[in-house]
């Protein structure tokens, strides 16, 4: 940028200029987003934006702020924190300027909503309370909520978009509130048994329409075994990832010491230095 050119950027929102101080950081955010979607004088890509093409971006970042801290780089979760803020802004302003709602009356809709469902701590129930009783009683309150809205089934408000896995995890913990549930996970382990064999079958038919079915049907199965373990599905699967990454870069390293790449060896060799990797915690 030409000097020019930067002494011409109004000093409100350059670096350490006036607005920029100690708790004005979220009121000078507002004010960017409201300019750069300014019709007249802001940012062509941004005034582009709708609802529609920012949502990837949202589910991206919030992605970014889940990676951070599992990696525990607090040093990075601050600005994926903070483009996940970016977000909501965005979305907010788009709102207001389609008459909808604006960022202030979604931060006021959060708060009463937390105080709705924590009366143990703004009202007057009891916090002598089991984490699972407050949990019960916090599901019982969501629920109340939904029997409010125009959607009806137990269901509907599940979002679609969701991951699957993720999806699937909460479509299973909806319906067994009200009793659509195996009673042990014995019950689920013999049902993925059933639907293991089911796949055998469906692969030896060779129909590739029936293969995706009851893949579908395994996978939905493991979410459900997941749930009554009492694991998050998706974590744990976030977890095999970085674990297979971690051991598949140990099994690069050690072929490209050889001057050699995974191309270039073979599965008896790589999976021997995949068991060496494994041995080493990795």
């Amino acid at each position: 940028m030409s000097e020019d050119k930067a002494s011409a950027i109004d000093p409100t929102f350059a670096g350490g200029g006036p607005g920029a101080g100690p708790g004005a950081g979220l009121p000078r955010l507002l004010e960017i987003m409201r300019r750069l979607r300014d019709p007249q004088t802001g940012c062509p890509w941004d005034i582009e934006q709708s609802f529609e093409t920012i949502a990837p971006y949202t589910i991206e970042e919030a992605y970014e702020v889940a990676d951070a801290i599992e990696r525990a780089a607090w040093g990075e979760l601050e600005s994926e924190l903070g483009d996940l803020l970016l977000q909501v802004v965005y979305h907010a302003q788009i709102a207001s300027e389609r008459g909808l709602f604006d960022f202030d009356r979604v931060a006021q809709a959060v708060a009463q909503k937390m105080i709705d469902r924590h009366p143990h701590v703004f009202g007057d129930h009891s916090r002598n309370k089991s984490a699972e009783q407050q949990s019960a009683d916090w599901e019982a309150v969501k629920a109340a909520e939904r029997a409010g809205r125009a959607r009806g089934g137990v269901l509907d408000d599940v979002a679609a978009n969701l991951p699957a896995l993720m999806r699937a995890e909460k479509l299973q913990k909806r319906a067994a509130r009200v009793g659509f549930d195996w009673p042990e996970t014995g019950d689920v382990l013999a049902k993925l048994a059933e639907e293991s064999a089911a796949l055998v079958a469906a692969r030896d038919s060779k129909s590739p329409e029936q293969i995706q079915d009851e893949m579908g049907d395994l996978l939905f199965v493991m979410a459900n075994l997941a749930r009554h373990l009492k694991v998050d599905p998706e974590t744990a699967l976030r977890g095999a990832n970085a674990k297979f990454t971690r051991r598949f870069a140990y099994i690069e390293r050690a072929l490209a010491e050889d001057g050699r790449s995974p191309a270039q060896s073979d599965l008896a060799e790589m999976d021997a230095l995949w068991n060496r990797a494994k041995a080493a915690g990795l």
